[in-house]
């Protein structure tokens, strides 16, 4: 499966910003989907996924502000961000692995990943 992120750029602390991953060669549906990020001079880290069942996981920085959602027509994984901040400026990566149950939020888990796409928050 190829995976093609989008949707950063630039918003202001407080606003909202939803990243699309879309993917080709392959259906989603079979895969579990993470969203991860890599601030400068610090390692990737996931902060949410959504498994075949739509089961979710958000990492506790993350929890509440942000809502993953898939859309298993258009092949794609949506991340919804709101009330963003500035220690949330990365580049943000989308991942997928193919697993029966649950999402894993560790990097090492995922096998397929598509390019990143930044978000910076600033005023």
């Amino acid at each position: 499966v190829q995976l093609q992120a989008s949707g950063g750029g630039l918003v202001q602390p407080g606003n909202s910003l939803t990243l699309s991953c879309v993917a080709s060669g392959s259906s989603l549906e079979i895969y579990a989907v993470g969203w991860f990020r890599q601030a400068p001079g610090k390692e990737r880290e996931g902060i949410s996924c959504i498994s075949r069942g739509v089961v979710t996981n958000y990492a506790d920085s993350v929890q509440g502000r942000f809502t993953i959602s898939r859309d298993n027509v258009k092949n794609t994984v949506h991340l919804q961000m709101s009330s963003l901040k500035p220690e949330d400026t990365a580049i943000y990566y989308c991942g997928a692995v193919r697993r029966h149950y649950g999402c894993p939020l560790g990097p090492e888990m995922y096998d397929n990943w598509g390019q990143g796409t930044l978000v910076t928050v600033s005023s």
